[in-house]
């Protein structure tokens, strides 16, 4: 069982929800940290609330869901320590996993479909990371963080 805490704004509520039930009958714990509805809302605090509880280890990994998931994944790598890839088909997603060792998936609910999206998750928990070289790569990453700060 994977401990998944997931956000969204206006625009990835309806595939956050679909994500819930999908993934929660699977035997994922699913942290729902909002939005609860398709009204306007501004999708930064639900991101880094979701980036939160994975650099607290209150998660495994998160999600984040917005109508090209690209602003949804900026604001959560705002977090430090959060390794948030924007996946929205499954090459990317694989990568992400394997050679990033990306923490925080992050999708357009515009730009992928249900099914797609189910594929997307799946594939991203599945990957586990590589290490070998590309854990010296994400060493680097982690000390530019350090250095120059994301928060």
């Amino acid at each position: 069982m994977t401990r998944i805490a997931i956000g969204s704004d206006h625009a990835g509520f309806q595939l956050k929800a679909h994500l819930i039930e999908r993934l929660g009958a699977a035997g994922h714990e699913m942290i729902d940290l909002g939005t609860e509805s398709t009204e306007s809302v501004d999708y930064p605090p639900f991101c880094a609330a979701v980036g939160r509880r994975v650099v607290t280890g209150d998660a495994d990994v998160g999600i984040v869901l917005g109508g090209s998931g690209q602003g949804e994944q900026l604001a959560a790598n705002k977090v430090k320590g959060v390794r948030a890839a924007l996946c929205n088909e499954l090459y990317t997603a694989r990568m992400a996993r394997a050679h990033n060792d990306a923490n925080v998936l992050s999708m357009g609910a515009r730009v992928v479909g249900e099914g797609l999206a189910e594929e997307i998750v799946d594939l991203f928990l599945a990957t586990a990371f590589d290490g070998g070289r590309h854990a010296r790569r994400v060493a680097q990453i982690t000390e530019l963080e350090e250095r120059f700060g994301t928060s």
